[in-house]
């Protein structure tokens, strides 16, 4: 029972993440009652929020700051399993259900035409911006430095988190979202690329870790490693982690937003350009 309850218990209590948690769950379970949301949908949503316990509220945290490997395997279910299985069950409207009827029609409503609103969504979910930083955090967090600072400050530590779940949700959000363009912020074509493009610098990234010959991260000696693994090894399984899995990871998120494509195109819903600019082209 000990053993079960370090897996379930939160190792690291946060009231932010709890309240944040917690209210996303119940939103959606009232809005699942409200709507129709189909297994596979259900499925996918709860899978991810209970892969988000496990990274950041179970005993799995720990191992995570005293381990590069885990570490790694951390951020990849931060930064692209988790995302990936949440936007990909399209939660935005069960979410929307779910809240009071008076909050959807006038609180909600005002508050998504506000300006404060549409600047701050404007660019947090520019497609380039949004592809940059999606990189920019699974790269600066490599760098020593800022792994050692990470790991000597829980407040970086949990900004370093948060940073790489939030980069992770609008990046995925924008590669799944299921609209033409526009509304969509994002071409069904580029939807398609943009997963090739971002993961080749985290190949690259993975692969310089990988084959590094030199403890790049002492901070996990100073810390206490988990385990007995040699540090080279437990260097490269990181390294391998953060090459192979995220690489496959995109290359699904590829795949399903091709399929969004083709969706699009058999329903007509994908834009024509105007006759003047096709005989201009022909």
């Amino acid at each position: 029972m000990a053993t079960l309850l370090k897996w379930i218990v939160p190792w690291e209590f946060s009231w932010v993440f709890l309240a944040s948690f917690f209210l996303a769950c119940a939103l959606y379970w009232r809005g699942s009652r409200r709507v129709a949301v189909s297994r596979g949908r259900r499925l996918a949503f709860w899978s991810g929020m209970a892969i988000i316990w496990l990274s950041l509220q179970t005993y799995l945290d720990f191992y995570a700051e005293h381990e590069f490997f885990v570490h790694r395997l951390q951020q990849l279910l931060l930064h692209h399993v988790t995302p990936l299985l949440i936007c990909a069950s399209f939660p935005a409207g069960v979410l929307r259900a779910g809240l009071p009827r008076r909050w959807r029609v006038r609180r909600l409503g005002r508050l998504r035409r506000s300006r404060p609103w549409r600047a701050v969504s404007g660019v947090l979910f520019q497609p380039t911006l949004a592809s940059i930083l999606f990189v920019f955090f699974v790269l600066v967090w490599l760098l020593p430095s800022m792994q050692t600072l990470a790991m000597l400050d829980w407040r970086v530590y949990r900004f370093m988190n948060w940073t790489m779940l939030l980069s992770g949700f609008v990046y995925w959000s924008l590669i799944l979202d299921h609209r033409p363009h526009p509304p969509g912020r994002m071409g069904a074509g580029m939807r398609v690329l943009s997963p090739g493009i971002t993961m080749a610098p985290q190949i690259l990234a993975g692969a310089i870790v990988t084959f590094a010959h030199t403890d790049l991260y002492p901070i996990f000696e100073i810390c206490g490693r988990a385990f007995t693994f040699n540090v080279l090894t437990g260097q490269m399984v990181g390294g391998i982690i953060t090459w192979v899995p995220a690489a496959l990871m995109e290359s699904f998120g590829a795949l399903l937003a091709l399929r969004q494509w083709m969706r699009l195109s058999r329903s007509g819903r994908l834009p024509r350009k105007p006759w003047h600019v096709r005989i201009a082209a022909s």
